[in-house]
């Protein structure tokens, strides 16, 4: 199968991403860290400058209302969330503001960012901006000038793979990325970012978590929970799953391997909301699928019921005329030794 653009530059150099379209929130004042402190799963208060963190914000319910990566720049956080819940959680963070010294401002109009993945994206970022790109840790975060432009450059494994944002100004940022593209930065194509997000099964809000999901169905606690921290909205679920129900979950997200060697199974990969059937019992649905370059058969995403998420269960998917066969496969599906 024939991978998409940019796909290559991904796996093995570097590929230049769009994020154009993620919403970026400045929360300023002396207060900042303590309001998100009670907000969001992970320990916002123990963010030290230049460092970050992936946190969730959830429902009194336990379930999510976004996921998003909180960069401490120093007088100030930045959030990095979905495009399109950007002005609802301005929104909502303005209403629980009471007497506390937060400022929050959406920074659609002046900000934006692009992301750069692959093995070779801390080379090229270092050879443009002259910074030692390659030192900054998960999240970890610092300023890189190109002529008079000044951006903020944060590490970042969104899709799997080791990558780093690049976010400021509309101007600087535009600069900056004409630079990494003229240095030889490839454009990707979102075709090969979701392949490559698949492979590495990296699960993503919108498609894969959504406000109907909890993070232990997820299971993107280990990365977005802090089980040392005080409180925060949702916490009792979560604790009451873990500690009386040993975490227990009604359903999982697992990997899927669907078959190709049949002629019927020939049909690439499936949509996401196809039902998943464990015989004539419907058990889940995918929810992210591509057709795996890496692996050459289609591979999916999805939830099934708790008792069918080990690896190696045989499930169904597809409607009542037509099924194709798929199995529960241990996620990454693509390690990242093999990109």
């Amino acid at each position: 199968m024939e991978p998409p653009r940019g796909y290559h530059s991904l796996r093995e150099d570097v590929g230049l991403v769009d994020r154009s379209t993620r919403g970026l929130i400045e929360m300023r004042g002396g207060d900042r860290a303590a309001f998100l402190q009670g907000l969001l799963t992970n320990d916002i208060e123990r963010i030290a400058a230049h460092e970050g963190c992936y946190a969730l914000y959830l429902t009194p319910q336990g379930r999510m209302i976004a996921d998003l990566d909180v960069l401490n720049v120093g007088d100030w956080l930045l959030l990095d969330v979905d495009g399109g819940l950007a002005k609802k959680l301005v929104d909502r963070f303005d209403a629980l503001v009471f007497a506390e010294d937060v400022r929050v401002a959406d920074l659609h109009d002046t900000w934006t960012s692009y992301g750069l993945y692959g093995p070779g994206a801390a080379r090229l970022l270092s050879e443009v901006s002259g910074a030692p790109i390659s030192e900054l840790a998960l999240y970890q975060s610092r300023a890189i000038t190109r002529g008079d432009a000044t951006a903020l450059v944060a590490r970042s494994d969104a899709i799997g793979i080791a990558g780093y944002h690049v976010l400021g100004t509309r101007g600087a940022v535009a600069a900056i990325r004409a630079a990494v593209s003229e240095a030889g930065a490839a454009a990707v194509d979102q075709a090969a970012v979701e392949a490559v997000r698949v492979e590495s099964g990296r699960p993503l809000f919108g498609a894969d978590m959504d406000t109907e999901a909890i993070p232990l169905e997820a299971g993107v606690e280990d990365r977005a929970i802090s089980f040392d921290k005080g409180c925060y909205v949702g916490q009792e679920v979560i604790v009451r799953i873990l500690h009386r129900g040993q975490g227990r979950v009604a359903r999982r997200l697992v990997g899927l391997t669907l078959s190709a060697s049949t002629e019927a199974d020939s049909a690439g990969a499936p949509r996401p909301g196809t039902t998943l059937w464990d015989g004539e019992n419907a058990v889940g649905r995918v929810t992210s699928a591509v057709s795996s370059p890496m692996l050459g058969v289609p591979i999916a995403l999805g939830y099934v019921a708790r008792q069918l998420a080990e690896p190696g269960t045989e499930v169904e998917l597809g409607d009542a005329g037509a099924r194709r066969g798929a199995v529960v496969t241990a996620l990454p599906f693509v390690g990242s030794s093999q990109g």
